[in-house]
């Protein structure tokens, strides 16, 4: 077993499909669920900031009963090496997915993006990396937070990130349950104990914290924003009412930008919403594969 691999602590959502690839000059971690190479179309998950793997726990299994389920752990988050600054920016992410993509040999026919994911899933169609059938984007952050705020707040990051020591500050800070609860709350999401109990696994890992540092301070969106109307791939927008992470009206904006997008809006469900109810996710998805609006 690879030191990679080894890493995975025991109980680690759906860990016997995990598998280590190396692509774009890292060592990944992926989980493949069914077989690759066979008539199954793929579905590609492709998590937020912050995350990693396990937020897909619930949903990938109910999607695999049909699809061949990819899930990579983003470049620096989980147990996917911290890729160097430049491969932190939307474009050098999406650039290091398709690379990962080639290296497995699968071509998704869906792609699933939550959060930034959904930024990634737009960068990969914009650069021809990938041609799915559709686009699920869960809260998507595809606008500049902020707007006039960002640019401070990515330098912000961008010093943080530099800061050797602070990355172990914030992972020795999340050994205690109570400030990752705290946390997790923010998001409007009330998750159960297993899912609190991963994110206190990946947020007391100081290159975890790194990774997300590092993404967040080398984000750019407003090169997205300008492209939006150059997107393709039907793209289906689900916004949960009760995020406080990403404003909602953000998908409504995003739906009168996009062509041909489609909106539906969760009302009980918070930024995590995938994760708060898996099964509602999964039969939306499902149900828009057979061309149905409605599961």
């Amino acid at each position: 077993m690879s030191e990679l691999l080894a890493a995975l602590p025991e109980g680690w959502p759906n860990r016997e499909y995990s598998r280590e690839i190396e692509a774009a000059g890292l060592r990944w971690h992926v989980q493949v669920l069914g077989e690759v190479g066979v008539a199954k179309p793929v579905v590609l998950l492709l998590h937020g900031t912050g995350a990693a793997s396990h937020s897909w726990a619930g949903l990938a299994p109910l999607l695999a009963t049909r699809y061949t389920v990819v899930i990579p752990d983003l470049p620096g988050h989980g147990f996917t090496e911290l890729a160097p600054a430049a491969q932190c920016s939307l474009q050098g992410m999406s650039k290091a997915v398709a690379s990962l993509l080639d290296a497995l040999g699968v071509a998704p026919s869906i792609i699933v993006g939550h959060s930034a994911g959904a930024a990634i899933a737009a960068s990969l169609c914009l650069r021809g990396s990938c041609n799915p059938e559709f686009v699920v984007s869960i809260n998507g952050a595809m606008l500049p937070f902020g707007r006039a705020a960002a640019p401070v707040f990515s330098r912000a990051a961008r010093f943080l990130s530099e800061l050797p020591v602070f990355p172990q500050l914030i992972a020795l800070h999340a050994v205690p349950r109570k400030p990752v609860l705290r946390m997790l709350r923010q998001t409007g999401s009330q998750l159960p104990e297993e899912a609190v109990r991963w994110y206190r696994h990946v947020v007391g890992k100081p290159g975890h914290v790194a990774g997300t540092l590092r993404m967040m301070a080398n984000w750019d969106l407003p090169q997205l924003e300008k492209n939006l109307d150059r997107l393709s791939p039907p793209r289906h927008l689900l916004v949960c009412a009760a995020d406080q992470v990403v404003d909602p009206q953000q998908g409504r904006e995003l739906a009168s930008r996009l062509p041909g997008a489609t909106l539906q809006t969760l009302p009980d469900l918070g930024h995590l919403g995938h994760e708060e109810d898996p099964p509602r996710f999964a039969a939306i998805i499902l149900a828009l594969a057979e061309g149905r609006t409605e599961p």
